[in-house]
């Protein structure tokens, strides 16, 4: 691999032997990518004792019954108490400052704003909200990829938004043509 490639928008698959059990058979949204560092949202760790709704009124927003419920998920070990909502958008779009372009049709929102949106039934759909973030400080990330600790792959968004979270690895090998039995966790070198 280049480690000089820009991975921001593409996924990325733990693999078997990965040491950090925070991120054994974790899914990775790659959000930025740079000389600087790299980070990432886990797509495939549901929070299931924090729910969307609960959320909301912890942090004061009033709900209704046009509420959208969207997915919380344990997007990283970094700042867990930091919400990031990875949502669509069209192709095109204009963004403002609190919207971070991660490809042409896909943004991460960190305002509250977002969220009042989803409260009152017009947040931008799918979406899903992460607490928390995977960070690499500068070429960590190509370091851990050359030593066979991550395999990347083109961004799918039923890895993102989709429900399946148990699935989302298997599948995610699955879209590369990989059966997991067989990957070994050892890294070689030709």
């Amino acid at each position: 691999m280049d480690s000089s490639a820009d991975l921001t928008g593409k996924m990325l698959i733990a693999m078997p032997g990965m040491r950090d059990p925070r991120f054994e058979h974790s899914v990775i949204l790659i959000c930025a990518h740079s000389e600087d560092g790299a980070m990432g949202l886990v797509v495939n760790r549901p929070m299931p004792e924090v729910g969307f709704s609960d959320l909301l009124a912890q942090l004061g927003i009033d709900t209704g019954a046009d509420t959208l419920d969207i997915p919380v998920r344990f997007g990283g070990p970094v700042e867990p108490g930091r919400g990031f909502v990875l949502h669509r958008i069209p192709k095109g779009d204009e963004l403002d400052e609190t919207r971070m372009r991660i490809a042409d049709d896909l943004a991460m929102s960190t305002t509250r704003d977002i969220l009042e949106d989803f409260a009152h039934g017009r947040g931008p759909q799918p979406a899903m909200l992460a607490l928390g973030y995977a960070g690499w400080g500068p070429g960590q990330l190509d370091s851990e990829i050359l030593d066979n600790g991550w395999l990347t792959s083109e961004r799918l968004d039923e890895l993102i938004f989709g429900a399946d979270n148990s699935g989302k690895w298997r599948a995610a090998l699955k879209g590369l043509g990989i059966d997991p039995l067989v990957l070994s966790p050892s890294a070689g070198r030709a």
